[in-house]
């Protein structure tokens, strides 16, 4: 089977929050662990590597930011092999964002981008809910280390 284009993973969700909140969110771990990842070695700012950790799973990711455009999109690499996540912050009315993510350029063979597609929506869906909870109502829902829980097969 050969793919016409690139399998890319896209999630999308309302937030009701400011635009600077919610991109605060992504970019300071101070915000993010509480939805996210357990650990970072800094903020997200362009050129300047850090390093991600979901201490629960013990793993690790590089994230390099290519661009960032305060309250509107970040562009980053990540993962190994690396590929691309697109992050884009609509202002929409009564103080809300529409948060979009894309992750796409997987590497392997067709099936095989399809399926890391598909587990990126997935997470990225887990993570914009989880964001949403935090940033409207104060809660952690611990969705991302409930996704794989210990001792299930």
């Amino acid at each position: 089977m050969e793919l016409k284009e690139s399998p890319t993973a896209e999630a999308a969700m309302l937030i009701r929050r400011p635009v600077a909140d919610v991109f605060e969110a992504i970019v300071d771990p101070a915000i993010t662990t509480k939805f996210w990842f357990t650990h970072s070695t800094g903020r997200l700012d362009a050129g300047k590597p850090v390093e991600w950790e979901w201490r629960m799973y013990s793993v690790s990711t590089r994230v390099e930011v290519g661009e960032i455009v305060p309250n509107e999109k970040i562009v980053m690499q990540w993962s190994d092999p690396p590929t691309t996540v697109v992050w884009t912050f609509t202002e929409m009315p009564g103080d809300a964002t529409f948060l979009e993510v894309r992750n796409f350029g997987f590497a392997g063979n067709g099936d095989e981008q399809v399926r890391q597609a598909i587990g990126s929506t997935g997470g990225f869906s887990l993570v914009l809910a989880g964001a949403k909870a935090w940033l409207e109502q104060g809660l952690t829902l611990g969705l991302i280390g409930d996704r794989h829980p210990k001792g299930l097969k």
